[in-house]
């Protein structure tokens, strides 16, 4: 009988080794498509983890080709994983701070709390997502008008809504590219001393069923970056850097703010009090010719998301 039951757990382990690996071709080859891949590959960190865990229950039981196997598996995907843990070299930069923080209000995220957040981190800008009519009156009657006085809003009564504040003045920017399944503002800010930014509040919806089509196409609009403006794009992408589209529009020009720090695993939601956080969906970008000086990572009571905040310095 132990014949038996020992092939058996070894079918099992070479089962399990081999979706890992698919996992891990598909990955790095950013071949994902369609929607069960798409979602897989944004919790590529714990992959690399369970092969770990695979090779050295595989080792316990002696079956060192499959565990052999599992930790070259582990290698790969920790080599595209870890890097971001670390940070990255930044560029010199003599231009002026920009202080930015997003978040996804889940149409009903503490206004009080969000506007504590802005003064004490003396933010500059704040995208916020699914921004209904009520938070933002809410935020205004905590505080928010006088904090950050000039706004772009697209507020809905559901998730859709979304919208840009800011201490500087702002312009409403049309026609930078198309949104799609929620409002996603743009608008030209205009700092001390002539400087312009750009900034899009972005949220697209997740890749789930037939919306996969469409959270590809909209970060495929998104604008690149542009010698002639500094662009920031801040909101809950719906997305990780394990994703190829992700990828794509970073090689467009941006830079992922939180791993330039070595915030990149941080993650975002879900922020439920009964289920941590496991994914890093929410991001701010920035033209890679800007420095990043401090990310964090903040809760925000009543929302589903975790607040990202960026300390930028612009070329």
């Amino acid at each position: 009988m132990a014949a038996p039951r020992k092939r058996r757990r070894g079918w099992l382990a070479w089962t399990v080794v081999a979706l890992l690996a698919l996992w891990a071709v598909l990955r790095v080859g950013g071949l994902e498509w369609g929607s069960f891949p798409t979602q897989l590959m944004t919790v590529t960190p714990y992959g690399a983890g369970l092969a770990a865990v695979v090779a050295l229950l595989s080792l316990l039981r002696r079956n060192r080709p499959a565990a052999l196997a599992a930790a070259i598996v582990g290698v790969v995907m920790a080599s595209v994983v870890v890097p971001r843990a670390f940070g990255a070299d930044q560029p010199v930069t003599g231009g002026p701070a920009l202080r930015v923080l997003t978040v996804n209000l889940f149409g009903r995220g503490d206004a009080q709390a969000v506007v504590e957040l802005v003064r004490r981190y003396d933010v500059e800008v704040l995208s916020a997502l699914e921004l209904t009519y009520s938070v933002a009156a809410a935020l205004d009657a905590a505080g928010m008008k006088e904090l950050l006085p000039y706004r772009v809003l697209q507020p809905e009564f559901g998730a859709t809504g979304s919208g840009i504040y800011s201490r500087h003045p702002a312009t409403e920017l049309t026609g930078l590219f198309t949104p799609i399944g929620h409002n996603m503002p743009a608008a030209t800010l205009s700092l001390a001393g002539g400087r312009k930014v750009e900034l899009v509040a972005v949220h697209p919806n997740p890749p789930l069923g037939r919306k996969e089509a469409e959270w590809r196409a909209v970060l495929r609009d998104l604008p690149s970056a542009s010698s002639s403006a500094i662009r920031v794009l801040a909101g809950d992408f719906n997305a990780s850097l394990d994703h190829r589209a992700f990828r794509d529009l970073l090689e467009r020009g941006y830079v992922d703010a939180a791993s330039q720090v070595g915030q990149g695993l941080t993650p975002t939601w879900p922020n439920f009090r009964a289920i941590p956080p496991i994914i890093s969906i929410d991001h701010i970008l920035v033209d890679r010719r800007a420095g990043v000086a401090h990310v964090e990572i903040l809760d925000v009571p009543k929302s589903d998301h975790r607040a990202v905040y960026a300390d930028l310095r612009l070329p």
